[in-house]
């Protein structure tokens, strides 16, 4: 018997109704495909009308394994000139080849398919909600969320599909867990408890932007604030779910919001299983933990002897620029793969080679609709970026904010502020830092002021508008996740679902660096607020 839908509150508040007002306008708007095509006509309307003007801008730029900054000036281009149109008509495959998301979901997602449509997945769930405290769920949900940037693209493809089943396995609403885990995933994503390869490349791109060695930052430079603000982010998004965003959501009507389980589309909504673990779903997590171990103690054989092959070859780190961290998205279809075998032998659900060829056919076949609407994504990113207005926006924002003479205070909020704006446009965390970097990290450095803080102004502004912007790669991703537990979601129902996340985590985590910098706390090991 399904569940009635309630109202958890008698009025809905002011700022409720705005959400609400942001959902239903944004799921009004046409198809995603549509959307981006009519960006694309925008921004080749936009690129004749400044290049017409001769708009351009002068600006000196880091570059990894660069030596010195580079003087760069870049002009706008057209794209309805002889070289734009030539352009358009040459570069569709190259730059759909060039994509490389579409790559990362589809290896990724062929593991991960096989697992969930053996019964790993949902007895996993099972396995997973019997044992963790109900009040816990969600701060560990998050939690792992802000962890996983550690294997960079990992939390998009497990963590945010499982967090949803997790949720619907629970009876609490699935989209709720869906943006919890997106929350830690995408708004957490510059900061951790561990060293990440993000620490390696903003760190790099400071240093090309310094000339006395004696003011380069390291790794670690913003280690300290990155562990508080782990839990910080943690903890806000916790709250912000428990208390604002499944309230908002209501009771989840199983029966009247789930698709149908037969939709080609969109498929069953995995983790619906509930109580206790059968005898055969139990031998199956056996075997799938024995295959988990057997492939771990492999990629360990591979990884720890000196020399091993997925050390870095020149320097011996597992970390810097190492192929262990390079291949995270093969071990995660490895992973996956591996114990989806295991568990449907143990379990009974794999008795052939067609009981594994199917369910990762079945997986390539439900992504035919994503993969379209990345074809179209990834012709827009690459038009955008030949136009390069992206890159004249960034630097004119950037040109303003340091001639207008702020304080520090003002000066990081701004960089915050500046960061998060041109995000909505320009995703990556590398390609705005280094035109950023060269503006910024000399400018703090003559307030008397460690380019650490600077690169910690950046993390703040960078993360948190990634849940919240249709233009983040992986947006029509969580987008097709969400389809699978109510039957009418669109764009505007996961930003208005994702806003409050960004918002607060905006306004918490800069005022945590503004009290950072004012009370003077190291922001890593060796990395003081001023400079001596």
């Amino acid at each position: 018997m399904s569940e009635v839908v309630q109202e958890p509150v008698a009025s809905r508040g002011g700022l409720q109704r705005v959400l609400d007002a942001i959902e239903r306008a944004g799921n009004k708007v046409p198809h995603p495909v549509i959307i981006f095509l009519a960006l694309i006509a925008l921004i080749m309307a936009l690129s004749a009308i400044f290049q017409a003007a001769g708009t351009s801008v002068t600006f000196e730029q880091a570059q990894l394994g660069a030596d010195e900054v580079e003087t760069v000036t870049v002009e706008a281009q057209s794209l309805l000139d002889a070289d734009g149109i030539r352009f358009v008509f040459t570069s569709p495959v190259a730059n759909f080849n060039g994509f490389g998301v579409v790559g990362v979901i589809v290896v990724a997602m062929i593991g991960v398919g096989l697992a969930e449509e053996v019964g790993l997945i949902g007895a996993f769930i099972k396995r997973l909600v019997k044992v963790t405290p109900p009040r816990f769920v969600t701060f560990s949900i998050v939690f792992l969320g802000v962890l996983s940037s550690i294997a960079t693209d990992a939390g998009y493809l497990v963590l945010i599909p499982l967090a949803a089943a997790v949720f619907y396995s629970l009876g609490r609403h699935p989209l709720a867990g869906l943006a919890a885990a997106f929350a830690g995933v995408g708004g957490g994503f510059g900061v951790n408890i561990l060293i990440t390869p993000v620490d390696g490349m903003l760190a790099e791109i400071t240093n090309e932007s310094i000339v006395d060695p004696a003011n380069h930052v390291s790794i670690t430079g913003n280690l300290f604030f990155g562990i508080v603000s782990t839990f910080v982010v943690a903890i806000v998004a916790t709250l912000l779910t428990e208390k604002f965003v499944e309230p908002r959501l209501g009771t989840y009507d199983r029966a009247a919001e789930a698709p149908a389980a037969d939709d080609p589309e969109v498929g069953p909504a995995p983790g619906a299983a509930s109580g206790d673990l059968t005898p055969e779903e139990r031998n199956g997590l056996r075997w799938a933990f024995w295959g988990f171990l057997g492939v771990l103690l492999l990629v360990l054989a591979l990884s720890l002897p000196p020399g091993a092959p997925l050390r870095n070859p020149e320097t011996g780190s597992l970390v810097e620029a190492s192929p262990l961290l390079n291949s995270i998205i093969f071990l995660i279809l490895l992973f996956f793969f591996v114990m989806g075998l295991c568990y449907g032998k143990g379990a009974g659900t794999v008795k052939s080679s067609m009981d594994v060829i199917n369910p990762m056919t079945k997986t390539i076949a439900n992504l035919s609709g994503l993969i379209f609407l990345l074809l179209v994504i990834s012709q827009f990113i690459a038009y955008f970026n030949y136009s390069n207005l992206g890159t004249i926006a960034a630097v004119e924002m950037a040109d303003a904010l340091e001639a207008a003479n702020l304080s520090t205070i003002w000066l990081i909020l701004g960089l915050i502020a500046m960061t998060a704006v041109i995000d909505i446009f320009i995703g990556g965390v590398v390609p705005k830092w280094a035109i950023f970097a060269p503006v910024f990290v000399p400018l703090f450095i003559q307030l008397g002021i460690s380019p650490d803080l600077a690169m910690a102004a950046y993390r703040v502004g960078d993360s948190p508008i990634n849940v919240a912007t249709p233009l983040m790669p992986y947006f029509a991703l969580i987008v097709i996740f969400a389809e699978r537990y109510r039957r009418k979601v669109g764009v505007g129902s996961v930003i208005s679902l994702m806003l409050p996340y960004t918002v607060t985590l905006l306004v918490v985590w800069s005022a945590l660096l503004v009290v950072w910098y004012l009370v003077g706390i190291p922001l890593g090991p060796g990395a003081p607020i001023y400079l001596e």
